[in-house]
């Protein structure tokens, strides 16, 4: 079977490939052509972001195309980032602006709790138009300061409830993608997509 990636974001299509690439052994994942102009993602949910990317792909392409949409849940904060984690301090905002707005926002609720959760909706759209959909969650907390070189993102700002009380950035590659929201996601639809045929 043959898929291509919808995100545009490297980080994230890096991450995809390698998730897949355990899931769906000889699955091949073909990189989203640069000549396929970017998505708007205007749609109130990450169900529907994720599915405005991948229809758009496999009509560009012609081939199952595959896509996600994530976001990151403070309870503190009702919810927020959620839907517009990707570009809550702005259009253009860095993985540094939109890390910088959630602790200074966190910083306004002293003495509230810092859980949140990670969501990840991906779907792959077929050229028929059928679609497989799975989720992926992953709970933890949001520490006072940023930490770890790795991952992308929140991930240095993000402490998965199972893990030994480091943060996504500070985990291998590996060892994030065993827990991680995105894992889930891939591999349950990988599983989808395998009992598919």
């Amino acid at each position: 079977m043959e898929v291509v990636l919808a995100s545009a974001n490297p980080d994230k299509a890096a991450e995809i490939q390698a998730i897949l690439a355990v899931a769906v052994p000889g699955l091949v994942v073909r990189p989203r052509p640069p000549e396929v102009p970017e998505v708007e993602e205007d749609a109130p949910d990450l169900v529907g972001n994720a599915r405005l990317k991948a229809v758009a792909l496999c009509e560009a392409t012609g081939l199952p195309a595959v896509a996600d949409d994530t976001g990151l849940e403070v309870d503190a904060l009702g919810g927020a980032p959620g839907v517009f984690s990707a570009r809550w301090a702005g259009e253009g905002a860095t993985y540094a602006d939109n890390v910088a707005k959630l602790l200074a926002e966190l910083a306004r609720h002293p003495g509230a709790p810092r859980t949140a959760r990670f969501r990840t909706v991906a779907i792959c759209r077929f050229p028929d138009g059928r679609e497989v959909v799975a989720e992926g969650a992953c709970p933890g907390t949001v520490p006072a300061a940023a930490d770890g070189a790795g991952g992308f993102g929140y991930d240095p700002v993000f402490v998965p409830d199972e893990g030994d009380g480091r943060t996504f950035a500070a985990m291998s590659a590996a060892e994030k993608n065993a827990i991680s929201h995105r894992g889930r996601a891939f591999r349950a639809l990988a599983a989808q997509l395998t009992e598919a045929g």
